[in-house]
């Protein structure tokens, strides 16, 4: 499935799109070159799920933990300092990736060994006019 924002304007639809397509999936790894969006595109989802907190990048605690309004946790991963898959272990990633509740990762291909096979990749690229594409793979 392939999704597009074509302007900072349309990112909230393009998050409500998104999250129509979620259905029991809940770890999603976001890849994308650095400032493709990936953190953008998550602070939209995040808004358009109720989250009430300031949605930004873990990129020093690592992970950020978010309620949405329906109750749901949400987790926010940004791997992109881990550069030994104990640092995740350490921090107790596989507990949140297992947890059934939504984790959404940037940096995943630091932590691979540890992720689940039910995992949704969702490719961000910037495209001509910098938009964005968004591939989705792996719903199911």
């Amino acid at each position: 499935m392939i999704l597009y924002i074509e302007s900072i304007e349309s990112i909230r639809s393009t998050a409500r799109q998104f999250i129509k397509q979620i259905g029991d999936n809940t770890v999603f790894a976001f890849n994308g070159k650095m400032g493709a969006g990936k953190t953008t595109f998550i602070k939209a989802i995040c808004e358009e799920l109720g989250v009430k907190e300031t949605v930004n990048s873990p990129t020093f605690s690592i992970v950020n933990e978010y309620e949405a309004a329906d109750g749901r946790i949400i987790y926010h991963f940004d791997c992109y300092r881990i550069t030994k898959i104990q640092e995740a272990l350490d921090l107790g990633a596989e507990e949140y990736l297992y947890s059934g509740n939504l984790c959404f990762i940037e940096w995943s291909e630091n932590i691979p060994s540890i992720l689940p096979d039910t995992m949704v990749n969702v490719n961000i690229e910037e495209t001509k006019n910098g938009e964005r594409e968004i591939n989705i793979q792996g719903l199911g």
